[in-house]
């Protein structure tokens, strides 16, 4: 297992309740449903990455939980931008990180994800400046930097580039953020393709 300070890792949750929480998926099965799948995915994603050897930082959506499924030994706990854009909650919190040689975020809502993936992320990380999680809807499940290979002067500019000023949810986020380190001729590794879980049809992937 690797073990090293200088690495982190980002998780995005939202606070469970009812309502809130896959709201796309809650259309066709319901909000108790989606809610109980939401649960769902949090567990696993946490049971995956609980055995990671990096600096875990959980990041709620609304409220900092103290007594919940994610232990405070293991998290790090802190609350997401207040700025509704998913790529302004990213980008403050890649910068709040900025100690960190090599980090990465993942979401809460992929079925498929396991530790291999993540521990793979950061061996390529080693070597290359970017790595990208595909998700099959033209998105990216995780997305991870090394600081150093990217060089500490312009960090911040590339995470504003890749983060800012973005429209979400549609099938070329992952193409913009390739655009992205194509502009500041950063070469990227891709990990292998996965589902979000977003409508009822992605339930099949969910063990």
């Amino acid at each position: 297992m690797r073990m090293s300070a200088s690495e982190a890792l980002i998780i995005f949750v939202k606070n469970p309740e009812l309502g809130k929480v896959k709201t796309r998926l809650a259309k066709t099965i319901g909000d108790e449903k989606a809610l109980e799948v939401y649960l769902q995915l949090m567990k696993h994603t946490r049971e995956v990455v609980s055995a990671l050897s990096v600096d875990k930082h959980l990041f709620y959506s609304q409220t900092i939980a103290e007594n919940d499924l994610w232990p405070s030994e293991v998290f790090t706990k802190h609350i997401q931008d207040e700025n509704p854009d998913l790529g302004a909650k990213m980008n403050t919190a890649f910068k709040t990180l900025m100690s960190y040689q090599k980090c990465l975020i993942v979401g809460s809502d992929c079925p498929q994800i396991s530790e291999e993936i993540i521990n793979d992320a950061y061996s390529k990380l080693e070597n290359i400046p970017v790595v990208i999680g595909p998700a099959l809807d033209g998105g990216y499940y995780g997305i991870g930097f090394n600081a150093e290979l990217i060089g500490r002067d312009r960090y911040l500019t590339f995470l504003e580039d890749i983060f800012l000023n973005k429209t979400w949810s549609h099938e070329n986020v992952l193409k913009e953020a390739e655009e992205s380190a194509e502009r500041f001729d950063l070469e990227i590794a891709k990990l292998p393709p996965l589902s979000d879980l977003d409508y009822e049809e992605d339930l099949q992937y969910l063990k």
